[in-house]
């Protein structure tokens, strides 16, 4: 069989592939929530052509075939047979049409840092090495609007136009990571879920917590962000274990 009717849509066929590992890791790890969350990723130069999940299908069934392709400039994308849902256009179409360093988006209401964006405080201090990963490299949003339709959407992507901020800790909501590809992006919402949870338990404890002086926070931040490879090693050995267990991720 030749490998077109193998994969019926071979554009940007790697990208797919690590994109639909991504979504089949994030609900192994119940990082989604039921069929409401999207990820997506920029395949032209100035990002407003996007790959994206299908509306509404399950992260943990999504393939590489599955994914849409999705045009940022097209209000029309909303009227074809494979339709992104409403909000996603709207927060995704948003952010690709404005921040053309977002290549990747990931949008997602993980338990831990949905509960950091629901305090009145959402502040994350930099009590271990994940907490400091993200030290000065977030911004939150404390206007939350109601569903991201279009002009929700335009106003978050307001608040990631610095390239430095890779996290939008969306108040009342959720979480946005961003990232160059990927894996890079990938990794940055496991690293930043597993800070979240690490400080709401610490908040649990009722006991004074001990916060890194900012800078060794900073540096502790640079040298992770200078570390060489471990997103892309990340994404492979997640690859590699759907591969393993006969995944069909990759079809």
């Amino acid at each position: 069989m030749s490998l077109a009717k193998l994969h019926p849509n071979m554009d940007h066929w790697e990208e797919r592939v690590d994109l639909a590992a991504a979504f089949r890791w994030t609900a192994r790890l119940n990082l989604h929530e039921a069929v409401a969350n999207h990820f997506s990723l920029s395949i032209n130069d100035d990002g407003t052509r996007f790959l994206m999940n299908p509306n509404q299908m399950h992260f943990a069934r999504i393939k590489a075939s599955d994914l849409i392709i999705v045009d940022a400039n097209d209000p029309e994308t909303l009227t074809g047979p494979d339709a992104p849902d409403p909000t996603a256009w709207g927060l995704h179409g948003g952010l690709h049409r404005h921040c053309a360093h977002a290549r990747c988006a990931m949008h997602v209401h993980s338990i831990h840092a949905t509960v950091l964006a629901s305090l009145a405080d959402s502040r994350l201090p930099p009590i271990d090495q994940n907490c400091a990963t993200f030290f000065n490299r977030y911004v939150i949003d404390d206007g939350y609007g109601g569903l991201a339709f279009k002009d929700e959407g335009e106003r978050c992507a307001g608040l990631l136009t610095d390239p430095a901020k890779k996290v939008m800790i969306m108040g009342n909501h959720g979480v946005m990571i961003i990232g160059d590809s990927v894996a890079e992006t990938f990794n940055r919402l496991y690293y930043f879920e597993r800070a979240a949870e690490t400080y709401i338990r610490a908040l649990q404890t009722g006991q004074k917590l001990r916060v890194l002086p900012d800078d060794i926070a900073e540096k502790t931040a640079r040298e992770l962000e200078e570390y060489p490879g471990q997103a892309e090693r990340h994404l492979d050995e997640l690859k590699a274990i759907l591969d393993a267990e006969g995944s069909d991720y990759a079809a």
